[in-house]
């Protein structure tokens, strides 16, 4: 079951441990798909993904957050044009091959019909696109109260993640964690939270983060049938026959 819009926003913009978060997981993201990598293109966030998506606002051709109508919707980004969209989860109202770059968070785990939503990543993303699942680590301690959004819904193992995710149609490509701090209010962990994330990324990026972030490329089978090698090789008899004689007629016989 998805979780309500407001006790989302409430976390990541009016709690500190909520930012620090917020903070963690979009500087993850940024190392992933630099800012200018993804100049020109069309970066769409679902669940609620908006607090990592604001360094795009300057340089994508068009950023927009879709938010499933059970968890309900915000107006985003604050003091600037609306781009944020209430949708259903299992139709999205974008067209086929409209997106570059896909970032779900709180989407996935917190869905009655994962594969449902699975499905509408794989239409909406164009040739060449990419998107990222952000998801709880089943081995990070984020994930094992309810404290913070990350405590809700279904967690993965990164082998859970990947089995599904290839069982939809996509080919896991990269592997990263976030969120390495513990999930404490208390003022002493706050202050050490990115040096524990910047020394986690370099020396140990093994180490079980509170977060999983897969990003993951949609897979395109060649067709079996058909195409121009089909009918090179199976070519259209429309002259078959021009200049052959015509077959003599059989001569009745009189009785």
């Amino acid at each position: 079951m998805h979780l309500d819009v407001l006790d989302l926003r409430n976390f990541y913009y009016r709690t500190q441990l909520g930012r620090v978060a917020q903070r963690a997981v979009r500087d993850r993201l940024t190392g992933l798909w630099p800012v200018a990598a993804l100049q020109g293109q069309t970066v769409v966030g679902f669940g609620f993904a908006v607090p990592l998506l604001r360094p795009y606002l300057t340089s994508a051709r068009r950023v927009i957050g879709l938010m499933p109508g059970p968890q309900g919707v915000m107006p985003w980004p604050a003091g600037e044009p609306n781009v944020s969209v209430l949708c259903d989860e299992r139709k999205w109202p974008i067209s086929t091959g409209l997106v570059d770059r896909l970032v779900v968070m709180h989407g996935l785990e917190t869905s009655d019909t994962p594969s449902e939503i699975l499905e509408e990543c794989a239409r909406v993303l164009g040739p060449g696109g990419r998107v990222i699942f952000i998801v709880p680590n089943r081995s990070g301690i984020w994930s094992r109260g309810d404290g913070t959004p990350f405590g809700f819904g279904r967690p993965y193992s990164a082998s859970q993640i990947d089995s599904l995710l290839r069982d939809h149609g996509f080919t896991p490509e990269r592997h990263a964690s976030a969120l390495f701090s513990p999930p404490s209010e208390k003022r002493f962990w706050l202050g050490l939270s990115g040096a524990l994330e910047l020394t986690a990324r370099r020396f140990a990026p093994w180490f079980a983060g509170g977060v999983l972030m897969i990003e993951a490329s949609k897979q395109v089978h060649a067709p079996k049938n058909g195409g121009l090698g089909e009918r090179i090789r199976r070519p259209l008899r429309i002259l078959e026959g021009v200049g052959a004689k015509a077959p003599v007629p059989a001569l009745k016989s009189r009785d």
